[in-house]
């Protein structure tokens, strides 16, 4: 396997994965998007994994998102881009298995990828 978690240091949800991982010995990689951010790629290639539209992506509970006006954007190039240059607004943890992810605490589905 080939985990790589991205979140922010804060995030309840990113400390849970984390830690799923940690207590089965199973090597991961974090990416906090604070600091590092994912590229444009690394985002379609979730996305596409995800079978999801961007507003799915987007946590509105976030500080940012009333301050980033990503919801009055029409188009989903618009909010993509703007989900790129506030990488905070993401929903985390996204969790990504080579060309699986999954979004949110998956347990059920991260277990399914220890028996592959």
């Amino acid at each position: 396997m080939n985990i790589q978690i991205y979140g922010t240091s804060k995030c309840f949800g990113t400390k849970k994965a984390q830690r799923y991982f940690k207590e089965r010995n199973i090597r991961f990689q974090f990416i906090d998007l604070a600091k590092f951010g994912m590229s444009k790629g690394e985002y379609n290639s979730i996305k596409t994994a995800l079978k999801m539209k961007v507003d799915d992506l987007v946590n509105e509970k976030s500080k940012k998102y009333d301050s980033s006006f990503i919801k009055y954007l029409a188009s989903e190039e618009a909010k993509e881009e703007k989900l790129l240059e506030n990488q905070e607004l993401f929903k985390t943890p996204i969790v990504r298995n080579g060309k699986k992810a999954t979004l949110g605490y998956c347990p059920e589905i991260w277990k399914e990828w220890e028996k592959e």
